[in-house]
Formats: structure tokens, C-alpha cells, sequence
């Protein structure tokens, strides 16, 4: 086994609440920044830009998010199988298999740009733009689609460097890289006049540092991951796709949650209704950020000791874990209630239809985040445990079936309230899921 991995900062040391809340934390903080400045994208096209290409970021954001589900389906598949062989001591079979994902990443990631290139006005109509929507979503889309390389990357990397027991680098890398994107927000939208296309720049700009220094990093060998010339593991392609499913399956939920949304509101309200479900999904994705950054965290320490064998270690954490979701959970749901309505007005200044919307909305919409954390847990669990199966069940039905379904339903029952109550609606069945799935698996794993 590595003497780095079991060193006093490595993910094979004793963990207490304190130790594992400074691990996570990087890659906490690094998600919630990364959110951040996509929000910031966000913020500077609704102020100095208008509603509608805020909208229209929204309406190209499934391609994105198809982007963000492959690759994260790679990272976190493969992070669970590499940080379980490192558990093992099988270090050379884990550099390889690293090697080997990077380098389908970087295959898949060009075959993308060529198809979205290929089908470029077909896919924008698809999504759902209008003749008002299209020409903002055409110059967003144009600029960004050749940056998905390093997009896709970007993700891969960040995961990986909680598997390499750096997260604290990869924290400093997305930091670096949301200060570029804000900064070139404001040069390219405001003294350039560039538009929507300056924000698009601008987020792109920011994936070329972790992208590139990702791959400078594992080509040094300076850390416990390095580049190796891979074998071509098929099977363990198929493990990590298996395995990451449950991650690639939330992001193209995502996807669809927001296709959904943007026709349901363009039916019910128009422009308008598309530019406040859109304020609604930025402080969502902020706030539930903070889970996905910590389940992140946590995930290669659950899969260290799943290969070591420590079960009292694995049941320490569980615990910790659980109260320090419920505590999160609890603290983000009364913040969003009641300061929700300054979060919108952020995007929208108050007594502006945009505005009116979305502040009632966002106090129905906040009961989901008492809910959201265990779910996401719950899922990151099973995937850091290998067990991709159980992870994709509950990450499949809590997207695909609970939400989709709900705001399929509820807005021809309830009007626009249903949109609002789908996703607590939705997170609520997927609690009950995971509840039962974490207590039918507690002996075999062992968390309990």
C-alpha cells in the first residue's frame, strides 16, 4: 500500500468528525465555487444582457449537462474502483485504469464536439428555443461547444484529485478557475459589450486550468495517481459505466428536468416563466452543491476501507455522516426560506413579472432541501461501496420517475404550484427508496 495513502493527511488514516469534515471540506468548498460562478454567468446576463438570454442558457443547458453525466459517470465509477485497488495495494493497475479513463474521456469529448457541430440548429430547436430564444442560444452554444474537451476533463480531474488525497488542490484549481470565469464575466459582458457569447468565453476560459494542469499534474508522477500506459480494460470500462451510472443518470435528469421545465413554463407563462425557473434551478444547484461536494469528499474513504476491509472505520463515518447531512439540511431549508426572495432579487430586480414569479415559487420549491442531502448520500454510498446497481436505482427513480413525473402531472392539475411542489414531491419518494436500500444492505456492508 502507498505510504502516501496512509500518511496523516491520506484517505487511509482514522477518521473522527472533525478530520473527515476537513477532508470533505475542499471538495465541499470546490463544488459550491464551482456553482458559484456558474451563477455568476447567470447574474451578469440577467443585469446587463436581459431575461431572455438568461433563459436561453437555461434551454442549451441538457447539452452541458449530457457532458457534465458522462464524464462524472467516468470519474466517479472509476474513482470507486481505483481508490479500492489502492485500498489493496494493487497501485500499478490502479495508474493504469486511471490512464485508460482519462484517455476515453478525452475520445468521447472530441466525437462530441464533431456530432453537436454536425447538428447544431437541429439540437436548438429541439430544446425547445423560440424565434425570440434562438439567436441567444446560438451565440452561447457556438462559443462553448468547442470547450468540452476541457469541460469534460475538468470534471474527471476534480474527482481525481480526492482519489490522489489531494482534494485541497483540486479545491485551489476551481477556485482559480471561477475567479478567471468572473472576472472575464465582467470584461467580456460589460466594457466589451460582447453579450451572451462573453459569458460563454468566459466559462470556457475557466476549464482550461484544471484541464490542463490536471494533465501536468498525473504526467509528473508526483502524487498516488499518475499516467501509466494503460492496458485497454474493457471490463473495467464496463464496471466503471456500471458503476457510475447512478452519477451519469442525476446529471441527465438534470438535463431532463430542465427540458422539462423550460416547456412547461413556456406553455404556462412564456419567456418570462422560463427566466424564473431558471433563477429557481441557480439557487438550487448552489445550495444542493454542498451535498454533492461533501458525498464527493466522502465517497474514496468509503471505498478505502470497503477494500481494507476496516468496518469499524466504515461504520464511524457512516454516522458522522448522517448527522452531519441532517444538520446541512436543516440549516440550508430555513436559509432558503428566509432569505429566498433576496436570491431572486439578485437576478431580477423586485417588482418585475421575472421577480414575482419566482420569489412565490422559491418558497414552495425549498422543502426540497431538507430531503435532497440524504438522497444524494444515499447514493454516492453505494457507488463508493460498488454496488453501481442499487446507485442507479435510486438515482434513476429519483429523477427520471418521481420528478419528471411530477412536473409532467402536477402543473395540468395545479397549474404553475405544481411546478414548484414537484421536486420536494420527487425527493420525498427517493428518501423513502434510499431509507430502505441503506437498511436492506447494512450487513453486507457493514455501515451499521
Amino acid at each position: 500500500m502507498s505510504d502516501y495513502l496512509t500518511a496523516e493527511k491520506g484517505i487511509g488514516r482514522e477518521f473522527h468528525l472533525g478530520s473527515l469534515l476537513r477532508f470533505a471540506l475542499p471538495t465541499m468548498i470546490m463544488m459550491v465555487f464551482t456553482a458559484l460562478y456558474v451563477i455568476v454567468d447567470g447574474i451578469f446576463v440577467a443585469r446587463f444582457v436581459n431575461s431572455n438570454a438568461l433563459a436561453a442558457i437555461n434551454i442549451v443547458a441538457p447539452v452541458f449537462s449530457l457532458a457534465m453525466a458522462v464524464s462524472i459517470m467516468l470519474a466517479s465509477g472509476s474513482s470507486a474502483i481505483i481508490a479500492r485497488q489502492m485500498g489493496e495495494g494493487n497501485t500499478v493497475l490502479a495508474h493504469k485504469n486511471f490512464t485508460f479513463i482519462t484517455s476515453i474521456t478525452i475520445i468521447i469529448s472530441i466525437i462530441s464536439v464533431i456530432l453537436c457541430l454536425i447538428f447544431f440548429d437541429n439540437i436548438i430547436g429541439v430544446l425547445g428555443a423560440n424565434e425570440v430564444l434562438y439567436p441567444y442560444c446560438r451565440d452561447y452554444f457556438m462559443v462553448f461547444v468547442f470547450f468540452i474537451p476541457t469541460y469534460m476533463l475538468q470534471m474527471l480531474f476534480q474527482t481525481m484529485f480526492i482519489a490522489n488525497g489531494t482534494p485541497g488542490l483540486g479545491m485551489i484549481l476551481t477556485v482559480l478557475a471561477g475567479l478567471i470565469n468572473m472576472v472575464f464575466d465582467y470584461v467580456f459582458i460589460v466594457p466589451c459589450g460582447m453579450g451572451i457569447a462573453g459569458a460563454a468565453w468566459a466559462t470556457a476560459l475557466g476549464t482550461l486550468v484544471p484541464s490542463l494542469f490536471g494533465l501536468a499534474y498525473f504526467a509528473s508522477k508526483r502524487g498516488a495517481l499518475r499516467f501509466r500506459k494503460p492496458d485497454l480494460n474493457w471490463l473495467m470500462l464496463g464496471h466503471t459505466c456500471l458503476n457510475g451510472s447512478s452519477e451519469m443518470v442525476s446529471n441527465l435528469a438534470y438535463g431532463l428536468i430542465t427540458y422539462l421545465y423550460n416547456i412547461t413554463m413556456m406553455r404556462l407563462i412564456g419567456e418570462d416563466g422560463v427566466s424564473a425557473i431558471t433563477i429557481i434551478q441557480y439557487a438550487e444547484f448552489l445550495m444542493s452543491s454542498l451535498f454533492f461536494g461533501f458525498a464527493m469528499g466522502v465517497a474514496p474513504v468509503f471505498s478505502f476501507n470497503y477494500g481494507s476491509g476496516n468496518r469499524p472505520q466504515t461504520k464511524r463515518i457512516f454516522k458522522i455522516c448522517l448527522g452531519a447531512i441532517a444538520g446541512v439540511s436543516l440549516f440550508i431549508f430555513l436559509m432558503a426560506e428566509i432569505f429566498g426572495s433576496y436570491v431572486v432579487g439578485i437576478f431580477a430586480p423586485p417588482g418585475t413579472h421575472v421577480y414575482d414569479i419566482a420569489a412565490s415559487g422559491f418558497k414552495i420549491f425549498s422543502f426540497c432541501f431538507l430531503l435532497v442531502g440524504s438522497n444524494v448520500f444515499a447514493s454516492a454510498l453505494f457507488t463508493a461501496l460498488n454496488n453501481g446497481k442499487i446507485s442507479a436505482i435510486i438515482s434513476f427513480l429519483r429523477t427520471f420517475i418521481f420528478i419528471s413525473a411530477a412536473i409532467l402531472i402536477l402543473p395540468n392539475i395545479i397549474g404553475v404550484t405544481g411546478i414548484w411542489l414537484a421536486v420536494p414531491i420527487g425527493e420525498f419518494l427517493a428518501f423513502t427508496l434510499s431509507f430502505i436500500m441503506i437498511i436492506r444492505k447494512k450487513e453486507e456492508y457493514g455501515y451499521l
